[in-house]
């Protein structure tokens, strides 16, 4: 089955917050059916590669040049990566370029993403992740988890991995996040990052 850029978003409204820095949270960001469409694929037939970084250590690839089905043109079709930035670009209240990396992630047991703010001067600005998995519990960890500072004892948040929730954010230098160790499944993230108007 074909989803169009437009069967595939079914978002829950976001609620948006200003600190430590701006985010927006959803609990329901596609329809079911794009959900599951898109998490097989991710599960079965994705070009994962593994990188290796002074922080993280986890499974990526870009849309760019993924080979991505039929089924599932809509992950980086014109009309969907607009409503994304249109929905970014309502929920901070900013002007968002034309440019829009689309990329997945995938961390399986033991990898974690160590603190990090991903601020780079003309980098990208705001950042959406959506999860996928198949309903990961407390004990296989995997938790998204925002700071109020750089020191990784200053939680500000902590999001459960929960299947087909969104969250949003501009990213600074205050911008600290990380991602705890997987202990069990696999956990998938798909990742929209968005740029300044040039």
């Amino acid at each position: 089955m074909i989803i169009s850029a437009f069967e595939a978003i079914d978002y829950s409204p976001f609620v948006v917050f200003a600190e430590p820095f701006p985010y927006a949270v959803s609990p329901r960001f596609f329809s079911n059916a794009a959900g599951a469409s898109a998490l097989t694929w991710l599960e079965t037939e994705a070009p994962w590669q593994l990188v290796e970084t002074d922080f993280y250590e986890q499974y990526e690839f870009s849309f760019i040049d993924a080979h991505v089905p039929t089924s599932l043109a809509f992950l980086k079709d014109d009309d969907f990566l607009g409503s994304l930035r249109d929905t970014v670009q309502a929920l901070f209240g900013v002007t968002l370029g034309q440019r829009i990396d689309a990329t997945a992630h995938r961390l399986i047991p033991e990898q974690r993403i160590r603190i990090h703010n991903d601020f780079l001067p003309g980098g990208e600005t705001h950042r959406l992740l959506i999860q996928l998995n198949h309903g990961l519990e407390d004990k296989d960890g995997g938790f998204l988890l925002f700071f109020n500072s750089n020191d990784p004892e200053d939680v500000h948040k902590v999001f459960r991995p929960v299947h087909n929730s969104a969250v949003a954010f501009a990213i600074s230098t205050n911008s600290n996040h990380a991602v705890t160790t997987v202990h069990g499944s696999e956990r998938f993230t798909l990742v929209y990052s968005f740029y300044a108007e040039r």
